[in-house]
């Protein structure tokens, strides 16, 4: 159709550790989807977080994505992307929005306001303090975001409606050490890359209406959301480096591609097999695991059959099982 937009998505993982299934499962979904309608498959390297500095991980990283057979149409590093983010800042501090804030952790706990993401609500206790000549600042930064309110649900049936500043706070843009935060970057940086599909876990659903009013201030066009199930460990926990899950290398010695790709896709509900039933799990033996070339997957992709519940998987040294 002359005129149409070609749709854009991107797979934005931060390099703080190998690929764990939860990893590999978000990629897959990304890439399925953006796939399936035709368009471009961004990968994102979310590597501005101090924590995140890993030139090693970030490469073994890829080799994961990699060994899976996931390809992309651009690469592109965060940490080069610190003229957007400067521009960015620039914006929000002409329109009054950037103030100084040296609150510590424990101050805004004492406030005692919970937030829907988990820890605590910034109360707006240093919102006096507006900064207009930013880059003079050593002070950490943050934006005034009250008065915006979303009343918004995303493709999966999500509710995003939150008033921001009450539900969230008003979100940290750039540390004291001078480097950008995530949700001030990932809104510069989808925007300039025309993103115009976020597939992501719904573990991020609630920082959606804090990205939407960035991007309201940026004057960007925000994308169509979608947050999909999680993989969770057996005690609740989602799978994530930050819980030590089984990382892609341990899964590499036992699976092979095509074989972990059947198992992910099993579990969301994209192909067919045996489910887990309360008492007796899925076990997934590696010589009995048909094998699933996420390639012919693209054109019957649909959201309709991935499940909307959380999965549980278990990894116990030597096969994953899938369990109620």
């Amino acid at each position: 159709m002359p005129g149409a937009v070609t749709a854009v998505g991107r797979f934005a993982p931060t390099t703080s550790g190998r690929a764990h299934p939860g990893t590999l499962l978000s990629a897959l979904l990304v890439w399925w989807d953006i796939r399936s309608r035709g368009g471009r498959a961004l990968l994102r390297w979310e590597d501005i977080d101090p924590s995140a500095l890993s030139v090693a991980v970030q490469k073994a990283l890829a080799e994961d994505l990699t060994w899976l057979g996931l390809d992309w149409d651009q690469t592109i590093w965060q940490s080069r992307l610190a003229s957007q983010h400067e521009q960015a800042l620039e914006s929000l501090a002409i329109q009054g929005r950037l103030y100084e804030c040296d609150c510590s952790r424990t101050t805004i706990r004492q406030a005692g306001l919970p937030s829907a993401a988990g820890g605590w609500v910034y109360p707006g206790t240093c919102r006096h303090r507006t900064v207009r000549n930013w880059r003079q600042s050593r002070k950490s930064l943050r934006c005034n975001l009250e008065g915006f309110e979303f009343a918004l649900i995303d493709e999966s049936g999500t509710d995003l409606s939150q008033n921001v500043a009450h539900v969230m706070g008003d979100p940290l843009v750039r540390r004291a050490d001078g480097s950008v935060t995530y949700q001030l970057a990932v809104v510069a940086d989808d925007a300039a890359s025309g993103v115009t599909r976020v597939v992501r876990g719904r573990d991020l659903a609630t920082s959606t209406a804090t990205q939407m009013a960035l991007y309201q201030l940026l004057k960007a066009q925000p994308p169509q959301w979608r947050h999909h199930f999680l993989l969770r460990e057996p005690q609740g926990d989602k799978l994530a480096k930050l819980h030590q899950s089984v990382g892609a290398d341990q899964l590499q010695r036992v699976y092979q591609a095509p074989q972990l790709v059947r198992i992910l896709s099993q579990v969301a509900g994209l192909t067919p097999g045996p489910r887990p039933e309360l008492g007796r799990p899925v076990c997934f033996a590696p010589a009995a695991v048909e094998p699933c070339d996420f390639q012919t997957m693209v054109k019957e992709f649909d959201w309709r059959l991935v499940t909307l519940q959380d999965q549980t998987l278990v990894w116990d040294g030597q096969q994953l099982s899938w369990t109620l």
